[in-house]
């Protein structure tokens, strides 16, 4: 709990101040406690591939869970690419290393909304736009801004409220690369419901 202990007591410290060495040995409970000091970043500001990786995770059942399908012997999870498309809304992609193939899987629609976690802005990826996996699941992630090319991204998912209040971290880093191109099956007639938004109703 020493980095929590800092940030309550040190009231002075801005969240750029806060290093990635610190994030990785952090809990799931200070990384929360993290996220509600920072901004969102512009829909603008997210372009290109960012590297990826977990966070502590809530229990042990998650820390397995993301280990062994993030990064496995048959694929591991590189990075998430995004592109702005207008003034609201942007697009992305995971990419994972698949033996010796670099893959895109699961797109994800973005767009900046209130969070589930505090109420705050933050930068949201919304996969249930697209056919996948992570669609099914109802998952989204909320990335916020820790300082330039350094972000902290909670990740939700499930079929309850319950479910998707978990909180799964993860942080990003970069740009390091160009975005690499659409991928994905859009659902017809899809709109932003409660279960992915609760804070608001998108059109």
């Amino acid at each position: 709990m020493i980095m929590l202990n800092c940030i309550q007591d040190d009231a002075l410290r801005k969240p750029e101040m806060i290093k990635k060495a610190e994030l990785l040995q952090a809990s799931t409970k200070e990384l929360l406690k993290v996220f509600e000091q920072l901004e969102a970043p512009t829909l603008e500001e997210m372009s290109g591939e960012y590297a990826a990786r977990l966070l502590a995770q809530p229990n042990w059942l998650a820390t397995f869970v993301g280990g062994a399908v993030l990064r496995n012997h048959f694929h591991s999870w590189m990075c998430k690419a995004f592109k702005p498309i207008d003034a609201s809304t942007g697009q992305g992609y995971n990419t994972f290393l698949q033996g010796k193939r670099v893959i895109q899987r699961f797109p994800m629609r973005t767009l900046i909304a209130p969070s589930r976690l505090d109420g705050g802005l933050s930068y949201q990826l919304v996969y249930r736009r697209f056919h996948s996996l992570c669609g099914s699941v109802n998952m989204v992630d909320e990335v916020r801004r820790i300082s330039s090319g350094l972000y902290l991204g909670i990740g939700t998912y499930g079929f309850t409220d319950a479910q998707r209040l978990t909180p799964y971290p993860f942080l990003l880093e970069g740009p390091i690369g160009v975005y690499r191109g659409d991928i994905g099956r859009a659902r017809k007639n899809f709109k932003i419901e409660r279960h992915e938004l609760p804070s608001q109703s998108i059109k």
